[in-house]
């Protein structure tokens, strides 16, 4: 069946898919709408009433700024995750989620959570090159490495930089497994490196979906694609062969959790194989950038959706214990995951996390000296930002 014929078409599925208008607070294209104070810097600015970039109407550019990182493959030690090793191309996200846990790592750049981390991007430029070298080194055990793991490799630059596609060319070099999570439909470019990946059962890509609905995606995740392009990367990528899962990642207790069995099962039409989920986090300032936005965007449901994570958090927003961050504690965290788990087995979902069990394989790991790899000559440098 092809991508075409087995996506519903977007009034069946959707509903309306005409845009939100921005409200009042908030600026088009943009997750968040102000840049909180960075908890590590000791002086901060106040604005005045009507400074502020959403009250000017200012929506700033994104900037790009290169990251000389020594080093490209971070190590995870979480009992969390079903994965050791990540690489993360670039820091910051341009997709804008306004609930992303990895937004306070922008503040140990100097910068801030919010418009900073989704306007001012730093791009790894060697880290192919750095990649490559770490996969050389004899100490180097093959095992499934993420992409990414903390901001999208797929965000709206990488179709100009192409840095994970030069990643993802050194990895079917050394069939080194990959697992990918992404919003992005722009995955699918690299179809002819995921099933080279694939010939030796090393990739496997999960498309993050939190919602049926474009108007509330275009809210929390004004730059990524849309649901239904997300769905129809599935569809592509699950008829090529390429094995493929859906992330109901996160969700927000009140706001999208009513959409969890729509999301199964349109992923499951698409092709998905496997479903997680995550419940969402809110680590740092992130607590305060999120109620924020709620305010903003869903004055009426504000409360509401803050009090559940109460609930579920154990009092806080937040809670970074491992073996409770990911799915939440109580009565509401429990409703969530039995629904998951309902809908999941009854369309036949394989469970389990992305890069553990049943995942992609090493056993076709090669290591070569030669500089040139199984698609001709190296790649030609990347633009300069």
């Amino acid at each position: 069946m092809t991508a075409a014929a087995r996506t519903p078409p977007e009034s069946a599925l959707f509903g309306s898919a005409r845009p939100a208008r921005t409200p009042a607070g908030a600026l088009k294209g943009r997750g968040a709408a102000a840049n909180p104070r960075n908890r590590f810097e000791r002086i901060d600015i106040d604005l005045e009433p009507g400074e502020g970039a959403a009250e000017r109407g200012d929506v700033p550019k994104t900037e790009l700024f290169r990251d000389d990182s020594k080093t490209v493959l971070s190590r995870n030690d979480s009992p969390d995750l079903g994965f050791r090793y990540s690489l993360n191309p670039y820091r910051g996200c341009e997709h804008g989620c306004i609930y992303c846990y990895a937004r306070p790592t922008h503040e140990y750049l100097g910068f801030s959570a919010g418009l900073d981390f989704e306007s001012r991007i730093l791009v790894k430029e060697r880290a192919p090159e750095l990649l490559r070298q770490a996969l050389e080194d004899p100490r180097w055990t093959p095992q499934v490495i993420m992409l990414s793991g903390v901001t999208d490799p797929y965000q709206p630059i990488e179709r100009r930089l192409r840095v994970t596609r030069r990643c993802l060319e050194v990895l079917a070099e050394f069939r080194n497994p990959a697992a990918i999570v992404t919003k992005n439909h722009l995955v699918t470019r690299d179809l002819d490196l995921l099933l080279e990946l694939n010939r030796f059962r090393a990739c496997a890509v999960h498309l993050s979906i939190t919602s049926v609905s474009p108007s509330l995606s275009a809210r929390m995740e004004p730059r990524a694609s849309s649901p239904r392009r997300r769905l129809e990367a599935l569809s592509e990528l699950s008829d090529a062969g390429v094995p493929c899962g859906v992330m109901a990642a996160p969700i927000i207790p009140g706001l999208n959790d009513d959409q969890i069995p729509a999301i199964l099962e349109a992923a499951a039409e698409a092709g998905a194989r496997r479903a997680g989920y995550i419940l969402v986090r809110l680590p740092h300032g992130l607590r305060e950038l999120f109620a924020s936005w709620l305010g903003t965007h869903f004055p009426d449901r504000r409360d509401r959706v803050l009090n559940r994570l109460r609930e579920a958090r154990d009092g806080d927003l937040n809670d970074p214990r491992f073996h409770h961050r990911m799915k939440g504690d109580g009565e509401y965290a429990e409703q969530i995951g039995r629904l998951f788990e309902t809908v999941r087995r009854r369309l036949g979902l394989e469970g389990g996390r992305t890069g553990g069990k049943g995942g992609p394989s090493a056993a076709s790991f090669r290591r070569r000296t030669a500089q040139r790899t199984l698609f001709g000559d190296p790649p030609s440098p990347m633009p300069q930002s």
